[in-house]
């Protein structure tokens, strides 16, 4: 498959990853990717990291500077666990939470960099369904905070219960785009629904 991608008008194709989140898109990932021995805390300093300004020498003489932005670091990684309700589990090491809140942390992470689009791949894969309920009230409160995301995910009640604009993709191919009530109706997703579970990539 082939194509391009632009972020606000711009290219993002093929640059870095460090640039591309500098430009202002975050993402997760369908199979998580957390440091399963640092803690949840941790793991979401990870994501403030480019934001930092007392670079490696300062950290290593732990200078005035780097303290002052590790304090920095800590207090808001704890506000950004306790905005996706992890907060009680902060010291906890990622690798022995719950799927769930894993997932969470993950996302902790991501909204740490300070992104403008926020992509999450199949946030919802091997949750339950309770899970899945907390995950939708999440992002819903993330997108009245402004946020915008791009959900790519196979669950379609999570999908249409969620997003404003959908766009859903048959073996690698666009069959169908536009509100969710229009999408829901049309023929080519029907037929695919027949077959197998389409990929749909949804703006909400």
């Amino acid at each position: 498959m082939r194509g391009r991608c632009l972020l606000h008008g711009a290219p993002i194709t093929g640059l870095p990853v460090h640039e591309v989140a500098a430009r202002g898109l975050a993402r997760t990932f369908q199979n998580i990717r957390l440091f399963a021995e640092m803690t949840a805390l941790e793991n979401v300093m990870v994501g403030l990291h480019r934001q930092g300004t007392a670079g490696v020498l300062g950290a290593v003489l732990r200078t005035a500077g780097a303290r002052r932005e590790q304090a920095d670091f800590t207090r808001r990684a704890a506000d950004l666990l306790e905005r996706v309700g992890v907060s009680g589990h902060a010291g906890r090491r990622a690798g022995t939470l719950p799927y769930g809140l894993q997932r969470r942390v993950e996302i902790a992470r991501a909204l740490a960099t300070a992104p403008r689009v926020l992509a999450l791949d199949e946030p919802a894969a091997g949750m339950n369904a309770a899970e899945t309920d907390a995950l939708r009230v999440l992002i819903a409160a993330l997108r009245s905070d402004g946020l915008t995301v791009l959900l790519i995910e196979h669950d379609m009640r999570l999908v249409m219960g969620l997003c404003d604009r959908l766009a859903v993709l048959d073996r690698g191919r666009l069959i169908a785009e536009g509100p969710p009530a229009t999408v829901r109706g049309d023929p080519a997703v029907i037929e695919a629904y027949l077959g197998h579970a389409p990929v749909a990539g949804a703006a909400c």
